[in-house]
């Protein structure tokens, strides 16, 4: 069995989900999800090809501003995106999956 590196894991899930070929920048953040014991790690990418279309796994695909990443999702998962977007990181945060949980 090969395992996939991780970078290459990431470009292959956007890729099949969305359409669009990235190369994978850096790790931005690391997303703990306390009621379901799941960590999600999040990378930020630069895209690099391909044409942007659904798929099983998503039903739409869009270029958001930071306004409209915190307008449109929800707080668990837009954080995500505005960290990636804040070049302090990586980031680690917890929530419940709804909200994030206060650090410390």
């Amino acid at each position: 069995m090969k395992i996939e590196p991780p970078e290459a894991g990431v470009a292959r899930e956007v890729g099949d989900e969305t359409g669009i070929h990235v190369k994978v920048d850096e790790l931005t953040g690391v997303y703990k999800n306390t009621t379901r014991c799941i960590v999600a790690p999040a990378c930020r990418c630069k895209p690099s090809g391909g044409n942007e279309r659904t798929s099983s796994e998503s039903t739409t695909v869009s270029w958001l501003t930071p306004d409209e990443v915190s307008e449109r999702m929800a707080e668990v998962y837009a954080i995500r995106l505005l960290d990636a977007l804040d070049g302090a990181g990586p980031h680690t945060r917890s929530h419940n999956g709804n909200h994030l949980i206060p650090a410390g």
